[in-house]
């Protein structure tokens, strides 16, 4: 049994869409790196890769999948599987580069963060 203490410990790590704003395409591209996804595998991966800490409604993944699908970085297209229809989302030649260039931008933010948060100097950029 779990303490009200440890509760809201997790609580407090599990990420808000308002805590993932300006990070949640690159995390939906990331997902769909893999391969093709249903907009509810999409969730259910954010959900397992981040060992529950990102956990967002479809209210927040869906208007950003359609986003992203306007933007040209991913492309959908309407499956049947197990007598549903689904929409499937997967990356396309413009969604990779945009992904690479996110994991650059966010290598560089983490390492500067890190060090400021540690209180340790980072290297000069550049």
């Amino acid at each position: 049994m779990h303490s009200d203490a440890t509760r809201r410990g997790v609580a407090s790590l599990r990420m808000r869409a308002e805590s993932l704003k300006g990070h949640l395409d690159g995390l939906l591209l990331a997902v769909l790196e893999p391969g093709p996804l249903h907009g509810y595998a999409v969730i259910e991966a954010l959900r397992t890769g981040s060992g529950g800490r990102i956990d967002l409604p479809t209210g927040t993944v869906y208007p950003a999948l359609h986003r992203l699908e306007r933007a040209g970085l991913v492309q959908s297209e309407w499956s049947s599987a197990t007598g549903r229809r689904r929409r499937t989302y997967r990356l396309t030649p413009a969604g990779v580069r945009a992904l690479d260039t996110t994991r650059t931008g966010w290598r560089e933010f983490s390492t500067a963060v890190t060090a400021l948060l540690s209180g340790t100097a980072c290297e000069p950029a550049g």
